[in-house]
């Protein structure tokens, strides 16, 4: 018989440099989905100002967007499964860089709610789908880190997003928020 301990056993624990890349791309997203609940909050009075809203009608805003995000998480699964996941996730991905930029161009109140809410329900399914890209692409020994590396993002979005909104607004005005 040969001897089998001097031969370094291959570990199926490998994770392919495509698949950190993925990693990294489905973290981006929750990390922006997240950071885009609390970015707006820092400029919303000069937002309210530019469109012409009062206090009351300008808390729509963020209204818009965190209901329409709340109300796609639960339903991402389904529609994952209709669409295919890397499908899903790339077009709400686009979609959801589409209707940042359409809430920079907003002309009134009306349409940067509409924008607002659109834009949510593109980036509500970026977070649970990050943990479904992380679920099911890491070996279960790197899953730890995959979810470390998402932990990480989602306290530190909200925690930078009033600061970088109110340092955009404050030098480059509310438009770049959404950029």
């Amino acid at each position: 018989m040969a001897n089998t301990s001097a031969i370094p056993q291959q570990s199926d624990d490998r994770v392919p440099l495509k698949t950190w890349i993925g990693v990294m791309g489905t973290i981006l997203g929750a990390f922006m989905a997240v950071l885009d609940i609390q970015i707006t909050n820092a400029s919303l009075r000069d937002i309210q100002a530019a469109l012409g809203a009062t206090l009351e009608e300008g808390s729509w805003i963020s209204t818009a967007y965190l209901v329409a995000e709340i109300v796609v998480i639960p339903i991402t699964g389904w529609l994952s499964q209709v669409f295919s996941v890397r499908r899903y996730i790339l077009v709400n991905a686009a979609f959801f860089v589409f209707f940042s930029m359409c809430c920079a161009w907003a002309w009134n109140l009306n349409s940067m709610i509409v924008f607002r809410a659109l834009q949510g329900l593109s980036g509500g399914i970026l977070i649970p789908m990050s943990f479904t890209f992380l679920l099911t692409n890491l070996p279960p020994k790197k899953q730890p880190i995959g979810m470390a590396m998402f932990a990480m993002t989602a306290t530190f979005a909200p925690s930078i997003g009033p600061t970088l909104g109110g340092w955009l607004t404050e030098n480059y005005g509310w438009q770049y928020v959404f950029y």
